[in-house]
């Protein structure tokens, strides 16, 4: 399949007890550390006290054998796959972070018959309660070599209780509401005792699949390799599970903040935009007031400018944020530790608003040793797994391998320090990674060793059982009486947007947003952005749902469906209603109706109830080497300092109901100094419409009517009415529903299929009302087919075949689409010419859909003006606006499978 990679598969790999000859021949017995570290600079601070490593609690990791391929080579990790299973794991206890702590097997209660069965478990993610008596973590098995890791038994979280000795699932198995295919990891110990965790269950995005009238399943991530992980919070008996993340790609590593947020690490991987990066998000516990938190800009900052994904978080004693650093995978299963300034900045170099005079960098490593973040040996080591201290040194427990090179000229090879001599060797190679655990020490960069570490084993995830100060506790605003309870009914949140000519702080609006917002002075055609369209990312079901094949997605290698439309207010605002708990972006639109602004690169969400603000939009710095985030409160000042009085009129607006043939215009007059034309309209609606704020509601329809001109001091502007059931278009069925049209509500859905909305265009018989006889239609005999009105064979104009037969190229699109987007060849008097596409997939106002679009247009220069009705141009700009797919609906009963 096209745009995925195959992570899932564990189709080969050996045990610890059947390494290769010469993986024994070096480091087998006690590693001599000093001598096996090389030319790394790392202080092992052997000589140093062994107090230096004592903490005076258990910590905790995972021990496991080095998983390999049959060729000796390690099986790299891939931090977008987050349900692969390795071989062989157990959670381990020590008794102290100290080389003579007692060591003890948690988990072999449960896995100690595995290996007698042939099977395995794996074990991952641990962390401990804020008391230090609990100790939580995702296990998974008993598994099979070379198991379809799709299918049961999935992760599932299980918490160890210290003082009783007891190991527990969260859930037990006979309670759980879900499937055993689903997947638990990455819990956390919320303030309150409940746990927040990523899971595949999905359990309010299935829901909202039911209520739009699609059968309930866990949707894919982005690149359709596996089930999405979100975030999910549990009570502690597994009791009250709800969502709170509604990403398409995966949500991970949910820590607690000191101040009660949720901070996590975040997949934004929207295809539209190419983005594919793991950046550091928090929110309240709840979901609600979901924002960047750092990093979505400060990706180029790894080894040589190479990008990095930011990954682990954990917030130390000093409010910084710990973080591994490192790529995707290759990089032997770890990274560098950085620590953070995240309470000063959101990116390396950007500071919040309030610390406007700093300049960073807001992250530094923790180690000043060569950690190389690219493939290859890093002569530093390398960081898998990293826990703070909370008990003011500043240290940090971490499972650390040293760096380590394979000589393959020796014979058998030989596993050789990492010299300067020998990392300068041409095709260096690393030997496999000795996880295991130490003391680290930043101020000192002292590596003190906990554990003596063992050729052929890993050891990772670790964690200290170490009582610290209870994070705040955020109550949930469901219960807290915060939220507008008839948008809870309705399924509805809003979104608050100041002014879309707000760009960062700036006012971009020409002369400025001011001019603009007075209808007297700029009439509407002269406002560039007219509309705001909310687009939705559509959930692609697995294969074992339904197999989709790669024709279905066309163009663009995913699916988008559009949930509505709202007028922008004459000073670029918006308040609008949105359906909640869904991933979706915001397009700004001209009066067309088409996007004039870049792909949002980052997927949205509310709560029911919750209303989300924002100053207005960003663009990213061209050529910039550090772009801007905007992602996060306080980063700008306002660009729209809206209403100068309250209880005043906007300048030029109604003052007072007046009585016209068409109706009363009612006046929407701020209350309160700030207020901008979208708040003061919206406030007017919810205290006087019925139902409640129906003017906030979006709708499939675009429509634009004038309500705030004074008819005393301006001509109102001409209405907008561009609606799917409109009487000249030629397109059936409706890409929504005949309710959806009249009524807006948070389940409507426009799903845009090329058969059976866009080819229809073509096909429509277009009679000229100017020449009896004659039409415009496209194929029918028509000038785009390949024969004549008389049956003879054409060539169609411009080299444009518009008929539904079936492409040549791909037998499952019609002709029509593949000649529209991808360039196909033709002879012409005996030479082969390429010819098209047509179309931008992906930009209504691109330079070949304007072409194409132009050309129906009225005035100079349009060769096919009047043909398309402005319905059916509307319908058109808005599929190439989401990415031209064949289809868009995934059960369209004719979308093609494999």
């Amino acid at each position: 399949m096209s745009g995925q990679r195959d992570r899932l598969g564990l189709e080969r790999w050996t045990r610890g007890t059947e390494l290769p000859r010469w993986r024994s021949l070096l480091c087998a017995a006690a590693l001599a550390l000093a001598a096996c570290n090389g030319g790394g600079s790392v202080n092992i601070a052997n000589s140093q006290s062994i107090d230096g490593a004592t903490v005076d609690y258990p910590i905790f990791y995972v021990k496991r054998s080095v998983p390999t391929n049959t060729d000796g080579t390690l099986m790299q990790d891939d931090l977008r796959i987050m349900s692969n299973a390795l071989p062989s794991a157990d959670l381990y206890m020590r008794s102290s972070a100290s080389p003579s702590g007692t060591e003890t097997n948690i988990t072999a209660r449960i896995t100690s018959g595995a290996a007698a069965a042939g099977q395995y478990w794996d074990v991952k993610d641990v962390d401990t309660s804020a008391d230090g008596t609990l100790v939580i973590f995702a296990m998974r098995g008993p598994l099979k070599p070379k198991q379809d890791l799709t299918k049961a038994p999935g992760w599932r979280i299980y918490q160890y209780t210290i003082s009783s000795n007891t190991l527990a699932a969260v859930i037990n198995a006979g309670d759980d509401p879900d499937p055993v295919t689903v997947n638990d990891v990455s819990p956390h110990y919320l303030p309150d005792g409940r746990i927040v965790f990523s899971t595949t269950r999905q359990d309010q995005a299935q829901g909202v699949l039911l209520d739009q009238g699609d059968p309930q399943f866990p949707e894919l991530d982005e690149d359709r390799a596996e089930q999405t992980f979100v975030l999910e919070v549990m009570n502690p008996d597994g009791t009250g599970m709800h969502q709170i993340s509604f990403n398409q790609s995966h949500d991970r590593d949910a820590t607690v903040l000191a101040n009660g947020r949720v901070l996590w690490s975040r997949w934004d991987n929207m295809p539209a935009v190419g983005r594919d990066q793991m950046s550091l998000y928090s929110a309240n516990p709840d979901g609600t007031d979901l924002e960047l938190y750092y990093g979505a800009n400060s990706h180029d900052t790894g080894t040589n400018n190479s990008v990095i994904e930011f990954v682990h978080p954990h917030q130390m004693q000093n409010g910084d944020i710990l973080a591994i650093v490192r790529q995707f995978t290759d990089v032997d299963d770890g990274g560098n530790l950085v620590i953070i300034d995240g309470a000063h900045f959101v990116e390396d170099t950007q500071p919040l608003l309030a610390y406007a005079t700093l300049t960073g960098p807001a992250q530094n490593p923790a180690t000043p040793n060569d950690v190389v973040t690219l493939p290859g040996p890093s002569p530093g080591g390398r960081f898998n797994s990293a826990y703070p201290l909370q008990d003011g040194t500043g240290r940090i427990l971490v499972t650390w391998s040293e760096c380590r090179l394979l000589d393959t000229m020796q014979t058998p090879p030989t596993i050789v320090p990492c010299t300067t001599t020998a990392l300068a060797a041409p095709n260096a190679q690393s030997a496999l990674p000795l996880y295991s655990v130490f003391m680290f020490d930043p101020s000192q960069n002292t590596f003190q060793p906990v554990m003596q570490p063992v050729e052929g084993v890993m050891v990772t995830d670790i964690a200290v059982a170490q009582p610290r100060p209870l994070p705040n506790i955020i109550p949930d605003q469901s219960t807290s009486g915060t939220l507008n309870q008839n948008w809870v009914n309705a399924s509805v949140g809003a979104i608050d947007i100041r002014s879309v000519y707000d760009f960062d702080g700036i006012d971009t609006a020409k002369p400025n947003i001011a001019t603009l917002a007075n209808p007297a002075v700029t009439p509407a055609s002269s406002r560039p952005a007219r509309f705001v369209r909310l687009e939705k990312a559509v959930s692609i079901p697995p294969t074992s749902v339904l197999n989709l094949a790669q024709a279905a997605f066309g163009a663009s290698n995913y699916m988008i469906e559009i949930l509505g439309y709202a007028p922008i207010e004459p000073d670029g605002s918006v308040q609008i209603q949105v359906p909640a708990q869904v991933a979706f972006r915001i397009s700004v639109l001209d009066a067309n109706a088409r996007r004039i602004t870049p792909v949002q690169g980052v997927w949205l969400q509310v709560q029911p109830g919750e209303q989300v603000s924002c100053n207005g939009c960003h663009l990213p710095q061209a050529g910039a080497q550090h772009p801007l985030s905007h992602g996060r409160a306080g980063l700008f000042h306002s660009a729209w300092a809206g209403a100068s009085a309250a209880g005043v009129p906007f300048p030029n607006t109604i003052p007072a109901p007046i009585t016209t043939a068409s109706g009363t215009l009612e006046p929407f007059i701020p209350q309160s100094v700030g207020q901008t034309m979208a708040e003061a309209r919206m406030a007017w609606s919810c205290a006087n419409d019925v139902p409640p704020c129906a003017q906030m509601l979006p709708s499939v329809n675009v429509i634009y009517t004038d309500v705030w001109t004074n008819p005393a001091v301006a001509t109102q502007n001409p209405s907008i009415f561009y609606r799917y059931d409109d009487a000249t278009q030629f397109f059936t069925p409706f890409p929504t529903t005949a309710l959806c049209i009249t009524q807006w509500a948070a389940n409507c859905r426009i799903q845009i299929n090329y058969p059976n909305h866009i080819q229809p265009l073509w096909d429509a018989a277009r009679p000229n009302p100017a020449v009896a006889g004659v039409n415009h239609t496209c194929t029918q005999g028509g000038c785009h087919s390949p024969v004549n009105a008389a049956g003879a064979a054409q060539t169609p104009a411009g080299n444009l075949d518009l008929t539904n037969s079936a492409s040549v190229n791909v037998p499952q699109q019609f002709t029509s689409y593949q000649q529209l987007l991808f360039p196909h060849n033709a002879v012409i008097m005996g030479t082969q010419q390429t010819f098209g596409p047509y179309l931008n997939a992906g930009s209504a106002n691109g330079g070949l859909s304007a072409l194409f679009l132009n050309r129906f247009a009225t005035g100079s220069g349009s060769t096919h003006a009047g043909y398309m009705t402005p319905a059916e141009l509307r319908l058109l700009s808005e599929w190439l606006d989401i990415g031209a797919q064949y289809f868009n609906n995934p059960f369209d009963p004719t979308a093609p499978l494999n």
